[in-house]
Protein backbone atom coordinates (compact mmCIF):
# COMPACT_ATOMS: atom_id res chain seq x y z
CA UNK A 1 0.00 0.00 0.00
CA UNK A 2 1.32 3.07 -1.19
CA UNK A 3 0.25 5.37 1.31
CA UNK A 4 1.80 2.85 4.37
CA UNK A 5 5.03 2.84 2.61
CA UNK A 6 5.53 6.83 2.67
CA UNK A 7 4.19 6.88 6.36
CA UNK A 8 7.22 4.49 7.45
CA UNK A 9 9.67 6.29 5.01
CA UNK A 10 8.67 9.84 6.27
CA UNK A 11 8.64 8.00 10.34
CA UNK A 12 12.47 6.97 9.63
CA UNK A 13 13.40 10.60 8.30
CA UNK A 14 12.19 12.09 10.92
CA UNK A 15 13.41 9.91 13.34
CA UNK A 16 16.88 10.25 11.75
CA UNK A 17 16.15 14.20 11.54
CA UNK A 18 16.39 13.27 7.48
CA UNK A 19 14.45 16.08 5.60
CA UNK A 20 13.51 14.05 2.39
CA UNK A 21 10.39 15.49 0.73
CA UNK A 22 8.24 12.38 0.40
CA UNK A 23 5.29 12.89 -2.24
CA UNK A 24 2.39 10.73 -2.39
CA UNK A 25 0.04 10.71 -5.90
CA UNK A 26 -3.82 9.83 -5.62
CA UNK A 27 -5.79 9.70 -9.15
CA UNK A 28 -9.02 9.92 -7.45
CA UNK A 29 -10.34 13.18 -6.19
CA UNK A 30 -10.56 12.48 -3.07
CA UNK A 31 -8.43 9.51 -0.90
CA UNK A 32 -9.33 6.26 -0.98
CA UNK A 33 -11.81 7.27 -3.36
CA UNK A 34 -10.56 4.55 -6.05
CA UNK A 35 -10.94 2.11 -3.45
CA UNK A 36 -14.30 0.51 -2.81
CA UNK A 37 -13.92 -3.18 -1.32
CA UNK A 38 -14.74 -4.05 2.31
CA UNK A 39 -12.36 -6.07 4.00
CA UNK A 40 -11.31 -7.90 6.93
CA UNK A 41 -8.52 -6.47 8.14
CA UNK A 42 -6.08 -7.30 10.93
CA UNK A 43 -4.48 -4.19 12.63
CA UNK A 44 -1.43 -5.76 13.28
CA UNK A 45 -0.31 -3.50 10.44
CA UNK A 46 -1.72 -0.48 11.86
CA UNK A 47 -0.15 -0.86 14.93
CA UNK A 48 3.70 -1.32 13.83
CA UNK A 49 2.51 2.45 11.46
CA UNK A 50 0.76 3.65 14.50
CA UNK A 51 0.60 1.75 17.93
CA UNK A 52 -1.67 4.78 19.44
CA UNK A 53 -4.07 4.02 16.01
CA UNK A 54 -7.36 3.74 17.94
CA UNK A 55 -6.45 7.07 19.41
CA UNK A 56 -5.93 8.77 16.21
CA UNK A 57 -9.28 7.38 15.41
CA UNK A 58 -8.11 5.01 12.58
CA UNK A 59 -11.85 3.61 10.77
CA UNK A 60 -11.94 0.25 12.31
CA UNK A 61 -15.24 0.25 14.32
CA UNK A 62 -16.78 -3.21 13.86
CA UNK A 63 -14.49 -6.35 15.10
CA UNK A 64 -15.41 -9.63 13.69
CA UNK A 65 -18.21 -11.35 16.12
CA UNK A 66 -17.60 -14.50 14.65
CA UNK A 67 -16.77 -16.48 11.49
CA UNK A 68 -17.99 -19.38 9.52
CA UNK A 69 -16.58 -21.40 6.95
CA UNK A 70 -17.81 -24.03 3.91
CA UNK A 71 -17.87 -25.31 1.21
CA UNK A 72 -21.00 -23.90 -1.06
CA UNK A 73 -22.69 -26.79 -3.10
CA UNK A 74 -25.57 -27.20 -5.29
CA UNK A 75 -28.09 -28.37 -2.20
CA UNK A 76 -26.65 -25.91 0.91
CA UNK A 77 -23.44 -24.94 2.23
CA UNK A 78 -21.14 -27.88 3.97
CA UNK A 79 -19.00 -26.19 7.44
CA UNK A 80 -15.79 -26.26 7.81
CA UNK A 81 -14.18 -25.54 11.03
CA UNK A 82 -11.99 -22.33 12.18
CA UNK A 83 -8.61 -23.40 12.95
CA UNK A 84 -7.34 -20.86 15.67
CA UNK A 85 -3.84 -19.37 13.88
CA UNK A 86 -5.49 -19.80 9.91
CA UNK A 87 -6.70 -17.18 6.94
CA UNK A 88 -10.39 -18.46 8.26
CA UNK A 89 -9.33 -17.03 11.50
CA UNK A 90 -10.03 -13.71 12.08
CA UNK A 91 -10.36 -13.09 15.97
CA UNK A 92 -9.18 -9.96 16.72
CA UNK A 93 -9.42 -8.10 13.02
CA UNK A 94 -11.74 -5.48 11.74
CA UNK A 95 -14.97 -5.42 9.19
CA UNK A 96 -13.77 -2.46 6.97
CA UNK A 97 -14.56 0.14 4.17
CA UNK A 98 -11.28 0.08 2.85
CA UNK A 99 -11.75 3.55 1.62
CA UNK A 100 -12.05 4.71 4.67
CA UNK A 101 -9.20 3.28 6.09
CA UNK A 102 -6.95 4.45 2.87
CA UNK A 103 -8.10 8.19 3.22
CA UNK A 104 -7.41 7.47 7.09
CA UNK A 105 -3.69 6.55 6.10
CA UNK A 106 -3.62 9.41 3.94
CA UNK A 107 -4.26 12.06 6.43
CA UNK A 108 -1.84 10.26 8.58
CA UNK A 109 0.71 11.02 6.48
CA UNK A 110 -0.11 14.29 5.41
CA UNK A 111 0.16 14.96 9.40
CA UNK A 112 3.92 13.37 9.26
CA UNK A 113 4.81 15.99 6.30
CA UNK A 114 4.27 13.58 3.07
CA UNK A 115 2.82 15.88 0.20
CA UNK A 116 -0.30 14.33 -0.95
CA UNK A 117 -1.64 15.57 -4.14
CA UNK A 118 -5.46 14.30 -4.74
CA UNK A 119 -6.84 13.99 -8.27
CA UNK A 120 -3.42 13.76 -9.77
CA UNK A 121 -2.51 10.73 -11.81
CA UNK A 122 1.22 9.47 -12.82
CA UNK A 123 1.10 9.01 -16.78
CA UNK A 124 4.57 9.15 -17.56
CA UNK A 125 7.96 7.84 -16.13
CA UNK A 126 10.69 10.17 -16.15
CA UNK A 127 13.93 9.01 -17.06
CA UNK A 128 17.75 10.67 -16.47
CA UNK A 129 20.08 10.68 -19.42
CA UNK A 130 21.47 7.09 -17.49
CA UNK A 131 18.53 5.73 -18.43
CA UNK A 132 17.54 5.50 -14.45
CA UNK A 133 14.15 6.01 -13.26
CA UNK A 134 13.95 9.67 -12.04
CA UNK A 135 10.18 10.61 -11.52
CA UNK A 136 7.07 10.60 -12.71
CA UNK A 137 4.65 13.21 -14.54
CA UNK A 138 1.37 13.60 -13.74
CA UNK A 139 -1.62 14.13 -15.65
CA UNK A 140 -2.98 17.82 -17.29
CA UNK A 141 -6.39 18.99 -15.52
CA UNK A 142 -9.23 20.78 -17.05
CA UNK A 143 -9.47 19.02 -20.25
CA UNK A 144 -12.51 18.23 -22.10
CA UNK A 145 -13.75 14.97 -23.11
CA UNK A 146 -12.65 15.55 -26.77
CA UNK A 147 -8.81 15.94 -25.29
CA UNK A 148 -8.92 20.01 -26.03
CA UNK A 149 -8.06 22.45 -23.03
CA UNK A 150 -10.97 23.97 -20.76
CA UNK A 151 -10.73 27.11 -19.00
CA UNK A 152 -9.54 25.49 -16.46
CA UNK A 153 -6.59 23.63 -17.86
CA UNK A 154 -3.03 23.54 -16.47
CA UNK A 155 0.03 21.22 -17.29
CA UNK A 156 0.65 18.34 -15.33
CA UNK A 157 3.69 18.31 -12.99
CA UNK A 158 7.02 16.53 -13.22
CA UNK A 159 7.62 15.08 -9.99
CA UNK A 160 11.43 14.19 -10.18
CA UNK A 161 13.06 12.22 -7.35
CA UNK A 162 15.96 10.26 -5.89
CA UNK A 163 13.65 7.51 -5.43
CA UNK A 164 9.95 6.85 -7.02
CA UNK A 165 7.81 3.68 -5.51
CA UNK A 166 5.30 2.42 -8.13
CA UNK A 167 2.55 1.22 -6.23
CA UNK A 168 -0.36 1.23 -8.83
CA UNK A 169 -2.58 -2.04 -8.24
CA UNK A 170 -1.89 -4.84 -10.32
CA UNK A 171 -1.82 -4.35 -13.60
CA UNK A 172 -0.18 -0.30 -13.53
CA UNK A 173 0.57 0.79 -16.93
CA UNK A 174 3.90 2.63 -15.20
CA UNK A 175 4.94 -0.22 -13.17
CA UNK A 176 4.54 -2.53 -16.92
CA UNK A 177 6.53 -0.10 -18.51
CA UNK A 178 9.57 -0.21 -15.69
CA UNK A 179 9.11 -3.95 -14.87
CA UNK A 180 9.54 -4.22 -19.11
CA UNK A 181 12.09 -1.84 -19.25
CA UNK A 182 14.48 -3.24 -17.09
CA UNK A 183 13.35 -6.90 -16.62
CA UNK A 184 12.06 -7.57 -13.60
CA UNK A 185 10.00 -9.74 -14.44
CA UNK A 186 12.72 -12.25 -15.82
CA UNK A 187 13.08 -15.38 -14.51
CA UNK A 188 9.77 -14.95 -12.12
Amino acid sequence: MPRAAAIRFKQLCNEKDLDYRVTLLEKAPLLGGHTLSGAVLEPRALEELFPDWEERGAPLHTPVANDRAGFLTATGRIPLPILSGTPTDNHGNYVVRLGNVVAWLGEQAEELGVEVYTGQGGIEVLYNDDGEVCGVATNDVGVAKDGSPKGSFERGMELRAKATLFAEGCRGSLSKEVIAKFGLDADV
